[in-house]
């Protein structure tokens, strides 16, 4: 439908008038600010008044609330998220008086080619956290780097940060294929695994979007790929772009020696090519933090960082927004909150959980997705039987109708013990009921089941 004639790249250039449609969200708000910079004019809207709409006027942005085609003026072009769809009134209205209309993948590549490192982080989970201790240890060797994270960080206060060094690191989705828009220095692959079967049609067709995604690396650049991930090794097998592979179980050029424990948190030697690079103390707890760690320092080295910004960039991460996040304490049990939301990451949550000590592990988990909750619903039921307690809330639908006819009840008819909640009010109020002193209470989901732990804490 939208069929440009021109690469995006032709309207970034100083005096075009873009115009952003869901300004205020995670991506775009950092995005309106790069064009900004680069002395674009630059405007959008938004659906609602946000902290987020507020800081973009105070650079001299206008925000329009509301979606309507008069909103689009004189605009030389439109960037649209995700989210936002054909029949969008403003999309329609573009379409319509002929402006080419971009996807946001599109402009954060388009912008990617201005920087000489471009780090790009991918996976099927870990994204956020990886990217994260990138940014840290970035920061920590004062490169002054551009950010785009799909989570909150608290050492930037948000999701991205506009920096003037020569390093731009994105957190990279591959669902819709989104990633295949940019154009990595640096691609690390995380791990590749059976999710987004709404857009994807097999694991074999997201094995295939990695490759893609590794194959944009150039000559110079370097992929970076967990080697414990047989699938993820797949992915890669036989490019010619050059490789380099982390992990703990299985020879890689990147691992971790005298791998031990301060008080439940790793502490380990990051090793490349059998040298020690540096020595590094986690703040956040899991092996999956380890390999994460080991991500970070490989994208590091291969981007010619000293190891001690390893060393203190790692040593200053507590863990990002909704990453096994402390939310307080309720009559004796510690709340967390996590984002985790396909089954793997449920497996890795879970198991850190039950090492650190407490009495019983309580999970309130919302699934996210209708499709995902159907295409990997034996998967889901195994992992949610490892807490001593689940609370199930109901789906979170983000972008789906419930074609599917599935609930959060099906799921709670499968696993023993666990409880359905239709709404955030009753999941909080199950939760009250079943904590007892001692226990670690998790809520856990991509939506916004972290209302629940929140309800509880606060006694509403």
């Amino acid at each position: 439908m939208m069929n440009n004639p021109h690469p995006i790249s032709d309207f970034l250039v100083p005096g075009k008038r873009a115009h952003l449609v869901g300004i205020g969200g995670v991506s775009m708000c950092p995005l309106a600010e790069v064009l900004h910079g680069m002395g674009l004019c630059v405007q959008g809207s938004d659906m609602t008044e946000s902290d987020t709409v507020q800081h973009l006027r105070s650079l001299g942005i206008p925000v329009a609330i509301g979606h309507n085609a008069e909103n689009l003026g004189e605009s030389d072009f439109v960037v649209r998220t995700a989210a936002v769809h054909d029949g969008n009134p403003e999309i329609a209205g573009a379409v319509a008086r002929g402006i080419p209309v971009y996807e946001r993948a599109q402009a954060w590549g388009a912008i990617m080619r201005h920087y000489p490192n471009a780090l790009c982080v991918a996976g099927t989970h870990g994204k956020t956290t990886t990217t994260s201790m990138c940014t840290h240890i970035f920061m920590a060797a004062e490169a002054d780097p551009t950010v785009m994270i799909g989570g909150t960080l608290p050492l930037l206060g948000s999701g991205y940060r506009v920096g003037k060094g020569d390093t731009i690191i994105l957190e990279s989705c591959e669902y819709c294929n989104s990633f295949l828009s940019f154009f990595p220095t640096v691609a690390v692959i995380l791990n590749v695994e059976a999710d987004h079967l709404d857009f994807f049609k097999d694991l074999q067709d997201i094995q295939r979007s990695f490759r893609r995604f590794a194959e944009l690396v150039p000559p110079a650049g370097s992929v970076i790929v967990n080697a414990d991930d047989e699938s993820a090794m797949t992915a890669v097998a036989g490019i010619s772009h050059p490789v380099i592979t982390f992990g703990l179980d299985h020879p890689a050029d990147c691992t971790a020696a005298n791998l031990t424990e301060a008080d439940g948190r790793p502490v380990f030697d990051v090793m490349i090519h059998g040298e020690k690079y540096a020595h590094v103390e986690l703040h956040v707890y899991g092996r999956h933090n380890v390999l994460n760690a080991l991500a970070a320092a490989a994208a590091a080295h291969a981007l010619g960082l000293p190891g001690s910004a390893v060393e203190a960039g790692l040593a200053s991460f507590t863990g990002a927004d909704r990453r096994f996040q402390h939310k307080g304490t309720w009559h004796g049990a510690e709340v967390y909150d996590d984002y985790a939301h396909h089954p793997d990451e449920l497996h890795a949550l879970f198991t850190t959980a039950r090492g650190l000590g407490y009495q019983r592990l309580v999970v309130a988990f919302q699934p996210h997705t209708y499709s995902r909750t159907a295409k990997l619903f034996d998967r889901f039921v195994e992992e949610l039987k490892l807490p001593d307690a689940v609370v199930l809330a109901e789906i979170f639908a983000a972008r789906e109708q419930n074609t599917l006819g599935i609930s959060s009840a099906d799921l709670c008819r499968n696993i023993p013990g666990a409880v359905y909640c239709s709404t955030l009010d009753k999941t909080a109020e199950a939760l009250r009921r079943i904590a007892r002193p001692g226990d670690l209470i998790l809520t856990v989901g991509a939506g916004d089941i972290y209302r629940a732990g929140e309800k509880l804490l606060a006694g509403v």
